[in-house]
This record gives structure tokens, C-alpha cells and sequence, in this order.
């Protein structure tokens, strides 16, 4: 009987402690922050240095070499090159809905054209708006050339 009545007061003694808790939080002031317009710093100032955003791609220093295609373990990076003697940039899509930002195609990117923004607000509603394409149809790219 005596162990009855010890579990009904722990009981009793675990819901009062749970309630005070919650009849604390009632009466604080709420500490959320309306995200973007009072933030006292703008976001991007507050990230980190290696903060990994959207990734882009800066088509006037691309040499069009295709490391960044095959060093992305899940082929989110599409590029069509037609080979020398003219190389030409047809097409340069990376599909962030694909993209795991793994920053292998970044770091193997010779010219650094391939890299993470500080952007990091890229949903939407459709997920074809998700492929970016650097390369207009139809307005193929000279890649660039070092030392030229």
C-alpha cells in the first residue's frame, strides 16, 4: 500500500514541476525574431566564413574544362563543350534540386568559377526552377583562355 501511494505522489510531484515550467514560459517575453524584417544584422553578415549557399557559376573565367561535371558524385552539373579546335560552351546547367553542396566541383574548379554565394533563399514552387542555366539557348560561350 505504502508503494501505491508513493507512486501517486511522484506522480503528482512530476505534473506540478511540468506545469510550473510551462506556467514560466507563459508569462516571458517571446524571444522570436521576425526573419527578414528585424533582424538586427542582415543574415548574410552573420554567416560563416565557408558558409556553403547556392552554388553559380561565372561563365567569363570558365575554361570549359568539365572537372566540376566529373567531380559531382550525383551529376547535378550538366555542360556541353564542343571539343578544339574552337571550343564552344553550349550549355552549363547546375540543378540544385539535385545538389547535395559537397563543394567537390568547387574545389576542383581551376579558375574558381564554379562557387558557393552567400544566397541561401532558392526555394520555389516548381522544381524546373531549380536547374540554373548559365548559358543562354542559343548564345554559346567562348571559355576563357589563361594567359590569353
Amino acid at each position: 500500500m505504502t508503494r501505491y501511494l508513493k507512486n501517486i505522489a511522484s506522480a503528482v510531484t512530476t505534473i506540478f514541476e511540468g506545469l510550473t515550467i510551462t506556467a514560466s514560459h507563459m508569462f516571458r517575453k517571446p524571444i522570436t525574431v521576425q526573419y527578414p524584417d528585424k533582424t538586427p544584422v542582415p543574415l548574410k553578415e552573420m554567416l560563416f566564413p565557408r558558409f556553403r549557399g547556392l552554388l553559380t557559376a561565372e561563365m567569363d573565367i570558365c575554361t570549359g574544362c568539365t572537372l566540376c561535371k566529373s567531380a559531382c558524385p550525383i551529376q547535378c552539373i550538366d555542360i556541353d563543350v564542343t571539343k578544339p579546335p574552337d571550343r564552344i560552351i553550349n550549355r552549363f546547367n547546375i540543378d540544385l534540386g539535385k545538389c547535395m553542396y559537397c563543394g567537390l566541383c568547387t574545389e576542383v574548379c581551376p579558375t574558381q568559377a564554379v562557387h558557393f554565394t552567400r544566397e541561401f533563399e532558392g526555394s520555389s514552387y516548381d522544381i524546373n526552377d531549380l536547374v540554373h542555366k548559365f548559358v543562354k539557348e542559343g548564345n554559346p560561350v567562348t571559355p576563357y583562355k589563361r594567359g590569353a
